[in-house]
């Protein structure tokens, strides 16, 4: 597996270096980024219309290359396809925050392993009935519900795969052993344990099963959203807040489709709003999470995350909010939404 290192050149490497390195990679692009913030970009036809305008095969890179190069922030991965063929590019850098370049979507739709998150374990919450996606849970688990030709499970992994992370452990209850099955014919190329609920504890009191088998911080995601985030960066966030907890809140716009009023004293109209409308931050149901939170769990105990949450706020504990776009959010809980989803991924692929 290449590694985004394994595309970026010295600015002062000659020509024939970086012929050299085209050969090694087996692609036909690198990248001039000094500290990895994307800088310029070299392709194969840079090369060849530098010699034939008389160039050196001694001649520092730097004389050949794009100063100008595509890219597209990290959070907007699902664009990156679309951006590829409307700019006919072999390959797309996305970059983080600060400009650095995270991965590398090149025009077959494969990317580069990034290792950010490597070592860092995902948990996901697995078990629930799904109630809300009734009649698709009567015969399947919500983990595995396909959104196009793969289930939402797996488009989870994938996403923090994307990241480095390796380790899943999937709480389950209902429907486990088709869960289990799945994974064990798929034979992935990551590492999945289970973790058996027998009883419905709810979103946060399943954490408690994870007791003395979660050393590190981890994240920790509802099994029925995606998001386009950077996590690389949401984990650095997490670190540099000293956060006990860090939740992902996505940004939300809703225009109430009605005309509000408000009743004053006899029935008397006291306002009329015709279909305002409502910014406020939603939590994704994505967080990062310390270890000590699941130690601290009372064993069998039914709740949700949320009150978790809400009980170390009420001790003074540190817990923040990771804010993203409402762009970078999608959600499957209802069946509205789920064929939402489905929509915006077949645009994107």
């Amino acid at each position: 597996m290449l590694h985004v290192e394994q595309f970026i050149i010295d600015g002062g490497a000659t020509v024939l270096e970086a012929m050299k390195k085209l050969d090694e990679t087996g692609e036909r692009i690198l990248f001039l980024a000094p500290g990895g913030v994307l800088e310029a970009a070299l392709t194969d036809g840079d090369l060849r219309k530098h010699i034939l305008r008389g160039g050196a095969l001694e001649d520092p890179v730097r004389r050949a290359a794009n100063p100008a190069p595509k890219s597209l922030p990290l959070t907007e991965r699902g664009r990156a396809k679309r951006y590829i063929e409307q700019y006919d590019i072999d390959a797309l850098p996305l970059v983080d925050k600060k400009g650095r370049i995270a991965d590398i979507i090149f025009a077959s739709g494969a990317g580069v392993a990034n290792r950010a998150c490597a070592g860092i374990p995902v948990v996901i919450m697995a078990g629930g009935l799904g109630t809300r996606l009734y009649p698709y849970t009567k015969i399947l688990p919500k983990p595995l519900i396909p959104v196009g030709e793969r289930p939402i499970l797996e488009h989870i992994i994938d996403r923090f795969r994307d990241f480095g992370c390796a380790d899943f452990r999937l709480v389950v209850n209902y429907k486990k052993g088709m869960i289990k099955s799945y994974f064990s014919e798929l034979e992935p190329p990551y590492q999945v344990s289970y973790v058996d609920e027998d009883e419905p504890l709810g979103t946060g009191g399943g954490l408690c099963l994870l007791k003395g088998q979660v050393d590190s911080t981890f994240f920790l995601s509802n099994c029925d959203i995606l998001l386009d985030a950077d996590f690389a960066d949401l984990a650095a966030y997490h670190r540099q807040q000293g956060n006990l907890i860090t939740m992902v809140c996505a940004a939300k716009h809703f225009t109430v489709p009605y005309g509000v009023i408000e009743l004053g004293e006899n029935g008397a109209i006291q306002s009329m709003k015709e279909k305002p409308e409502m910014n406020f931050w939603t939590n994704t149901g994505v967080y990062v999470v310390e270890p000590r939170v699941v130690e601290e769990l009372e064993d069998g105990k039914k709740q949700g995350f949320t009150d978790i949450i809400e009980r170390y706020r009420a001790r003074g504990e540190r817990v923040g909010v990771y804010p993203i776009s409402e762009q970078s959010w999608m959600d499957m809980g209802q069946v509205e939404e789920l064929d939402n989803m489905r929509r915006k991924l077949e645009e994107n692929e």
